[in-house]
């Protein structure tokens, strides 16, 4: 949208959007009545008021200059209120632009926030006294004489609290020496307060901590330089989203002085959403005394100062210094008494300019001179963006509008089928289309997004337990293991976790036996006292090995029933994705997820007892033939083994003699065989052979053990487990469900409840679609308008007439009257 067409907007919207208005209306009720007359033209048009000296202060009897509040304004920001309701009741994306204060700690931030609102509410004064940002959302209210301020929390119950000014400023106060108190002495949190004025614009401005200069003398960093580098992060940061107008102070006379401009440099580079303001201009001008020095500060060169800031040129503004109250040391009364200050202070300025320059300043560099030319700038500002937005907010608006209708229409359509066969039938679809899901989720599909809803392996260790070793460490997983970085659900990420099952259990290699367990468990016979090294082997095996395996079994039943548990969530998805899920039936929805729940819990015990089942007869009763595979597994062991002949020396030189020969062989001697019985039979001083003998038995056994309980683990997981979710679980969901309905159907359904649920959103959606309606008719007038072929004819005349229209690609500012100098952006 160009500059003609906004301009002519302005003046069409200022008359039109909400009808004429009286003398009696709102803006003129707290003016004395000498001031009650017909107003002169809007004071952004018009010179003279861009000109009055301080002879003419158009002060009511409070003391509340015009400046401060202009009525051409009120209707603009009615409409503008129209919309941030709906935005905050509703959560609907329209929002107001934001300007973000930036500047060193001694330029006089909060004092300037101050004086564009029109009454002290901050902890102002030398040093830091900014800790953390405060956001000021501010929006016009002609009924608030006073402000009325809100503080608003994270509470979830009670986002809002409406404090007193004064609450207001201690709570401040307070969070500013609590952090001073603090290790981390600032903080990015913003401190959010809604203020509703007749003196404030709809607008939200952020005052952020100031800056600090802090000299690096020393490679130690210093208190001082820690906290300057904590508040310069802090800054950066606001100043790097797009949508916010930088505002950026400089308490300079010098412009080659650019020490906040250099940190908004590199963020806006081009300076292109950044305004310029020279605070503190009454201390200023003392330091001039020459005119070519007041035209060379209040008129930069390029080289100094980039011409593509907001506005052209930078701004010039003075606060009066002082506070607001009743103590002794308070300077001013009563924020009327605090704008009547401030807007003399700017005449003042004025005045003192024009006598050092010895001439009167133009159009332009009035314009740019004092707290209320600033505040206009930025009302300006807002209006532009808006008036910009309008095409885009007129389709978003429709767009709105459609939604809420067809929410209303499904909203009474849910209520017209609250009868107790409609319930019913409803229940049945959704119960039928639901266990469709679960084998679909089961074989594998893409109908539920793996960004949201699948699991790393990392991510099911955490949420389903990984396997833990005797020691209690989580045992790693291969790294052959396949998809262990992908993000799996359904039937593939049951299948990971089987694999991983198997290789983690797999890998487990028998415990080293002792010569105590080995005596221990040999025992005494009931008919002899001979040894029996077999059965001793079985005794130690089947202990070590249920000891073991019986911990991975509880953890792979755990395992997979948290990969079963996560498919009624992503079920829960895909039907609300398709259009079939149940909105408001809380209560029926807990009961599906309830009977889920309990039958995985119910196949999980059932199958994690069968298991357990296999892993007792396996260490009950040993099968050689199941573990060695008959003699030959037996002859296989004992090959592993090799001795010398038996003789009286000690063990340890029996050891180091038995160098390369078996142990079985056709050539050992009788004396060999003989000493061989002895050992094995009846001798319960244990020789080194027989040690080997009994520990590799163990380790034959162990092993047997472990390949049965890992093949009969995941053959029952899959059979008693994964098999009955599929064919099983609706059978058992459908009798549950039809049982319920037939007993006390307000106990599924609980109709009550979403009667009232229902009801309650309709009454909401009714109001939505009254405020969009009404809205949206507005903006399309306001639209039609703008395109309309008189406001085309204005953009052509003004383009022969050599009216030039600066853009900005954020938001540009009108031009004045013709026959004045443009203010462009």
């Amino acid at each position: 949208m160009n500059g003609p067409q906004v301009e002519s907007a302005e003046r069409w919207l200022a008359s039109k959007v909400n009808g004429p208005r009286t003398p009696s209306s709102r803006s003129g009720q707290h003016r004395p009545k000498a001031a009650q007359q017909p107003s002169s033209p809007s004071p952004e048009g018009d010179e003279n008021f861009a000109r009055r000296g301080a002879a003419e202060k158009p002060v009511d009897s409070t003391g509340s200059p015009e400046r401060f509040f202009q009525r051409g304004n009120e209707t603009l920001y009615e409409a503008y209120n129209q919309l941030h309701s709906l935005a905050q009741e509703f959560d609907k994306p329209f929002d107001a632009p934001a300007i973000l204060v930036v500047g060193q700690q001694t330029d006089g931030k909060s004092a300037l926030v101050e004086a564009l609102m029109g009454f002290q509410f901050n902890h102002v004064g030398g040093g830091t006294k900014t800790r953390r940002p405060i956001s000021i959302n501010m929006k016009y209210n002609a009924a608030c004489t006073e402000p009325r301020c809100f503080l608003i929390t994270d509470d979830a119950g009670n986002g809002e609290r409406e404090l007193t000014l004064y609450e207001l400023q201690d709570h401040i106060e307070a969070e500013n020496r609590r952090l001073e108190q603090e290790a981390e002495q600032f903080w990015a949190k913003e401190i959010v307060v809604k203020i509703e004025y007749k003196y404030c614009p709809n607008l939200t401005i952020i005052d952020t901590p100031g800056l600090i200069s802090a000299p690096n003398k020393s490679r130690a960093v210093t208190p001082l330089q820690a906290s300057a580098r904590a508040v310069e992060k802090l800054v950066k940061s606001k100043m790097e989203n797009k949508d916010y107008i930088i505002l950026c102070l400089e308490d300079s006379s010098d412009w080659s002085n650019a020490s906040t401009r250099n940190l908004v440099l590199e963020v806006d580079p081009d300076m292109r959403r950044t305004v310029i303001v020279s605070t503190k201009l009454d201390t200023r001008i003392p330091q001039f005394s020459r005119g070519e020095d007041i035209e060379r500060f209040l008129r930069p060169p390029a080289r100094l100062l980039d011409s593509n800031i907001l506005g052209s040129s930078p701004f010039f503004t003075s606060v009066p210094s002082g506070r607001v109250g009743n103590a002794r040391d308070a300077v001013f009364r009563s924020d009327d008494h605090f704008r009547s200050a401030v807007w003399e202070r700017e005449d003042n300025d004025v005045a003192e300019l024009e006598k050092i320059l010895n001439r009167s300043l133009d159009n332009v560099e009035r314009q740019r001179v004092g707290v209320s030319q600033l505040r206009r700038f930025l009302e300006k500002l807002l209006r532009r963006r808006y008036l910009e937005n309008v095409p885009s907010i007129v389709p978003v608006l429709e767009r709105e509008y459609r939604s809420a209708q067809e929410k209303l229409l499904h909203t009474q359509e849910e209520l017209s089928d609250l009868d107790s066969d409609k319930l019913k039938e409803r229940g049945r679809a959704f119960y039928s289309q639901f266990v469709t899901k679960l084998p679909l989720l089961i074989r594998g599909t893409m109908a539920a997004p793996v960004d949201r809803f699948g699991e790393t392996l990392a991510d099911e260790h955490i949420r389903g337990g990984a396997f833990v070793g005797a020691d209690g460490r989580p045992l790693p997983a291969s790294a052959e293991l396949d998809n262990a970085e992908m993000r799996l659900m359904g039937g593939a990420q049951w299948t990971r976790a089987l694999q991983e099952f198997r290789q983690v259990v797999g890998t487990v290699s028998c415990p080293s036996v002792n010569r105590e367990e080995i005596v221990n468990a040999c025992g005494v016979d009931e008919v002899h006292d001979g040894i029996n090294y077999t059965r001793t082997a079985c005794v130690i095996a089947v202990a070590k090995a249920k000891e073991a395996f019986e911990p991975f079994l509880h953890q792979l039943g755990y395992r997979l029933g948290h990969v079963m548990r996560r498919l009624l969530q992503i079920a829960m998805y895909m039907m609300r994705k398709d259009g079939q899920f149940l909105n408001g039936h809380e209560l029926f929805l807990k009961r599906v997820g309830s009977a889920y729940y309990n039958f995985v819990e119910e196949s999980m015990r059932n199958v994690l007892g069968k298991t357990m089942e296999d892993l007792e007869s396996t260490t009950e009763f040993v099968s050689w033939s199941l573990h060695s595979q008959g003699s030959a597994g037996l002859q296989h062991v004992l090959s592993t083994l090799s001795c010398a002949p038996p003789t009286a020396a000690t063990d340890q030189a029996e050891t180091a003699a038995r160098g390369g020969r078996q142990l079985v062989s056709g050539n050992s001697s009788q004396g060999h065989l003989s000493a061989l019985v002895e050992n094995t039979l009846w001798s319960r001083k244990l020789a080194t052979v027989t040690e080997d003998i009994v520990q590799a038995l163990v380790c034959q056994i162990f092993v047997g053990i472990r390949d049965h309980i890992i093949a009969s683990a995941e053959l029952k997981m899959n059979c008693f487990f994964l098999m009955p979710v599929i064919h099983k679980f609706p059978m058992r969901l459908r009798e549950e469900l039809e049982q319920a309905f037939d007993e006390d159907i307000d106990s599924v359904f609980d109709v009550a409840v979403v009667r009232h649920a229902l009801e309650s959103r309709k009454s909401s959606l009714e109001k939505e679609l009254q405020q969009v309606e009404h809205i949206q008719e507005k903006f399309n007038t306001i639209h039609h308008h703008l395109t309309s072929p008189s406001v085309q004819a204005q953009r052509v005349r003004d383009q022969a007439d050599g009216v030039v229209h600066k853009r900005s690609p954020l938001a540009p500012v009108p031009g004045q009257n013709k026959g004045s100098p443009a203010i462009t952006v």
